[in-house]
C-alpha cells in the first residue's frame, strides 16, 4: 500500500494544481527560449551502461534482457551529459534537453530520487557567455523580483559573479588556492578543527556548505565561478591560472540551481580524471561498478569548444511559485 490513499492523492494534486499549471507554462517557455536561439531539442536514452562518474551519487540499477536470452546491466542516468556531448561532437549544433534523471537515496525539501534536469550545450561559447545566457533564461521565466522564504530576490540587477577564491576570502577568511592539498593548513586558517579522516577536498566542501553557500544569492542570483582544479570534473582548467577550472554554480534564495563547465575536450586528461573518480567511488560504494564510457571519450576530440550547463528545473519552478518543498511542484511524488 502506498503512502497515501487514492482520495488523499487526488486532494493533494488538486491543491498543487496552481503550481502545476505554472510548471507547464514554464516548460513551454523554456522550449520557446531555446528554439528562438537556434537550439535543437534532443532526447537521449535514460537506461545506459554508464550513468555518470560522480563519486558520491548513487544510481538505480536494472537489467536489459535481449531476445536471444542474453542480458546486460543498465543504469538510470544521473545526467544526460555524456550522451549530449556525443551529439554535440557529431553535429556541432547547440542542443538542449528537459530530461528525467535519477539519483538513488536522495529525498529532502530540495531533493528527490527522480527529477527533471534542463541541460544545454552551446558550441563556441565561453563560460562568461553561458552566464549571460543563463541570466536571460531566468529573466524570461521569473518576475523581476520575487519573495522566496525570507529572501527578497532582485532579478532586474545583473547577477553577481564571484570566484571561489573571492568567496572563501570574504566568508571564510582564507586564501583558498594557496592551501590546495594541505587540509591542516586550510583548517588552521579557517579556524576549524580537522575531523578524523577528513582530507582537503572534504574540508573544502564542508566550509563551502557551512560558511559560503548560506550567504550567497540572497539579494540577487550569484554565479560562483573558477572552482579549484581538484573539483574540475568535466571542465577544462583556466589557461590563465591552472589552479582553477572553468566551472560555475548558480545560487538563488538558498537554492543551488545549476552547475556549468567550459568543457574539457582532451580525452587523455578526461580518462585520468575518470580513473581517479572511479578509484574513490570504489572505496565508498564498491557495488557501483561500471566500465569507463569509451564512446564518450572517443567523441571528445571531435567536440568543438563548448560550454554546457545542467539546471535543476524543479528547483526553478519552486523559485517561481514559492513552493517550500520540491514535491509540491511535482504531478506525483
Amino acid at each position: 500500500m502506498g503512502r497515501f490513499s487514492t482520495r488523499q492523492t487526488t486532494a493533494r494534486i488538486r491543491d498543487r494544481l496552481p503550481f502545476l499549471r505554472r510548471r507547464a507554462r514554464m516548460v513551454q517557455a523554456v522550449r520557446a527560449f531555446f528554439e528562438g536561439r537556434g537550439y535543437l531539442e534532443v532526447e537521449t536514452p535514460y537506461a545506459v551502461p554508464v550513468p555518470g562518474e560522480e563519486v558520491h551519487l548513487r544510481c538505480f540499477r536494472t537489467v536489459l534482457d535481449h531476445p536471444d536470452g542474453t542480458s546486460e546491466v543498465r543504469h538510470l542516468h544521473t545526467s544526460p551529459e555524456f550522451a549530449m556531448k556525443r551529439l554535440v561532437a557529431a553535429t556541432g549544433q547547440p542542443l538542449f534537453q528537459l530530461a528525467r534523471v535519477w539519483r538513488n537515496g536522495e529525498r529532502s525539501a530540495t531533493h528527490m530520487p527522480e527529477f527533471t534536469m534542463l541541460e544545454w550545450y552551446r558550441p563556441g561559447a565561453a563560460l562568461s557567455s553561458l552566464m549571460d545566457e543563463t541570466e536571460h533564461l531566468l529573466r524570461s521565466l521569473l518576475p523581476p523580483s520575487l519573495l522566496y522564504g525570507e529572501d527578497d530576490l532582485d532579478l532586474s540587477r545583473p547577477f553577481e559573479r564571484m570566484t571561489m577564491q573571492e568567496a572563501f576570502a570574504r566568508y571564510v577568511g582564507v586564501d583558498l588556492l594557496s592551501s590546495a592539498g594541505d587540509a591542516a593548513r586550510l583548517a588552521r586558517e579557517a579556524g576549524v578543527s580537522l575531523r578524523e579522516g577528513e582530507d582537503w577536498e572534504d574540508l573544502f566542501f564542508r566550509l563551502l556548505l557551512e560558511k559560503v553557500e548560506p550567504y550567497i544569492g540572497r539579494e540577487r542570483p550569484t554565479f560562483l565561478t573558477h572552482w579549484p582544479a581538484e573539483q574540475a570534473a568535466l571542465a577544462k582548467r583556466d589557461p590563465a591560472d591552472p589552479r582553477v577550472a572553468l566551472r560555475f554554480e548558480l545560487y538563488a534564495a538558498g537554492l543551488e540551481l545549476a552547475n556549468a563547465f567550459e568543457e574539457l575536450t582532451d580525452p587523455h586528461e578526461q580518462r585520468q580524471r575518470f580513473e581517479a573518480d572511479r578509484g574513490r567511488r570504489m572505496q565508498i560504494t564498491p557495488e557501483q561498478d561500471w566500465p569507463v564510457d569509451e564512446a564518450f571519450l572517443e567523441a571528445l576530440p571531435d567536440m568543438p569548444p563548448t560550454s554546457g550547463i545542467a539546471l535543476g528545473f524543479d528547483r526553478l519552478v519552486m523559485l517561481a511559485t514559492g513552493a517550500p518543498r520540491l514535491e509540491e511542484i511535482l504531478w506525483l511524488s
